[in-house]
């Protein structure tokens, strides 16, 4: 029995082959028109197909000059070869697509040629079997192959941070797969810093990850409380962890003391920390130092009034469509509890400890995706949009508080004040 592919005759309809090292190392760089003319010039060398300069521009739309400077970029980078016809005819040539694999593999030897500045320890790692799985691992994470001094310092890490190829191989597939890096410098980063914590093992990594993250979700919440969506400062973030590691407060309860910010012109961490201290103290509620000599009068009173008013009014807006989707679609209020409920209960495991603690979270976290895909399914099935329910503010800049996230003033602000003081 014999076998026969048909073959297709028209070349427009075949695929071009072009190497991912092309790709991932060139293309990136490049100014695009040159991209252009390689990908369309590769193309017609597939099947030797005879193409001018004059032609490609035409096709591409774009002068012959800048179809020359392209060939000479690519002839620069090393990715085609020039063949001129005349050596005095310096714009009649030949062009050689080269294989990038040889290139890249080319440039090792110059690797071993520094061999002499990788100290003992390492240039009897380089023939270990282990370092060698490792450069394996690593290139099939990032999807592409070693270039310049990579390997090297790669193995430098091993000496200069006391890591072990297992980390190496774990923070490549941490910033990869978690940060969308792969360049070997922002990797050295990640390194450096879990040596500096004293993590030896991807058991201790992963401790430090997920506390790293839970840590950073209490932050989150604490911030979604006063109505800011950024992250914390580093400062605000020694600040929380006092609350939870010196003064021992739960979550719940550090909540409870962001509600004290209701009708405070400007809510912030120093606020809800000074009430926090104050109960910590045994002191009901604290006065803050931001409010006191103010006599609460004035065109500034009136101010905060029109914001007080106007998110009440935006509230009460939000109220009535949220009334209206769990009218027709009474499930979507009982995601939105069950969600509510799981958010507190992995908070508790959070600063609770106990066994399986990890599990416990993601499980958990994964069921709150499911319940957010199944509320946004049942919105969009029901014509509604998936903010529809969300508050709706005059000025998005400070959701109707008068003062941004930064802790400056909002510009609507100034123009509500001197509304206020022209009609006074």
């Amino acid at each position: 029995m014999n076998f026969k592919r048909e073959i297709i005759k028209d070349f427009y309809l075949r695929d071009t082959c072009v190497e991912n090292i092309f790709i991932n190392e060139y293309m990136t760089q490049a100014p695009g028109d040159y991209v252009k003319v390689y990908l369309f010039a590769i193309m017609y060398a597939d099947f030797d197909l005879q193409m001018s300069n004059e032609t490609i521009a035409k096709h591409l739309g774009m002068e012959d000059e800048d179809v020359l400077k392209a060939w000479s970029y690519w002839e620069k980078m090393g990715v085609v070869k020039k063949h001129y016809e005349k050596a005095s005819d310096k714009f009649r040539y030949q062009v050689e697509f080269l294989n990038l694999k040889e290139r890249v593999y080319g440039k090792k030897p110059k690797l071993q040629k520094t061999e002499s500045k990788v100290p003992d320890r390492l240039k009897e790692l380089m023939a270990d079997d282990t370092i060698k799985d490792m450069y394996s691992e690593i290139e099939r994470i990032t999807g592409r192959l070693f270039t310049g001094k990579e390997p090297s310092e790669i193995l430098s890490w091993i000496d200069d941070y006391n890591a072990t190829p297992e980390m190496i191989v774990y923070a490549y597939s941490y910033c990869v797969k978690k940060k969308n890096h792969s360049n070997h410098k922002y990797v050295a980063a990640v390194v450096k810093e879990w040596t500096a914590q004293g993590l030896k093992t991807i058991e201790q990594i992963e401790d430090y990850l997920e506390e790293t993250d839970n840590r950073h979700y209490l932050y989150k919440r604490v911030l979604r409380a006063l109505g800011f969506l950024r992250n914390a400062t580093e400062e605000e973030k020694r600040v929380m962890d006092t609350w939870f590691d010196q003064m021992g407060f739960s979550i719940e309860k550090v909540l409870d003391a962001c509600k004290k910010t209701t009708g405070i012109s400007n809510p912030n961490i120093n606020y809800i920390n000074s009430v926090l201290k104050a109960w910590s103290n045994g002191v009901d509620k604290p006065t803050p130092a931001h409010e006191e000599g103010k006599t609460g009068t004035g065109s500034i009173s009136k101010v905060m009034k029109y914001y007080e008013e106007l998110r009440a009014s935006n509230e009460l807006k939000a109220e009535g469509r949220r009334a209206e989707v769990y009218s027709r679609i009474p499930r979507v209020k009982e995601i939105e509890e069950e969600s509510r409920e799981i958010g507190l209960q992995i908070s508790r495991v959070m600063l609770s400890g106990g066994n399986d603690v990890k599990n416990r979270i993601r499980d958990m976290k994964y069921r709150v995706d499911s319940l957010n895909e199944e509320k946004a399914y049942l919105m969009t099935e029901n014509n509604f949009k998936i903010d529809y329910m969300d508050m709706v503010y005059h000025c998005p800049l400070c959701r109707d508080t008068g003062t941004q996230d930064t802790g400056d003033r909002c510009i609507c602000f100034a123009e509500r004040l001197a509304a206020i003081q022209k009609m006074d």
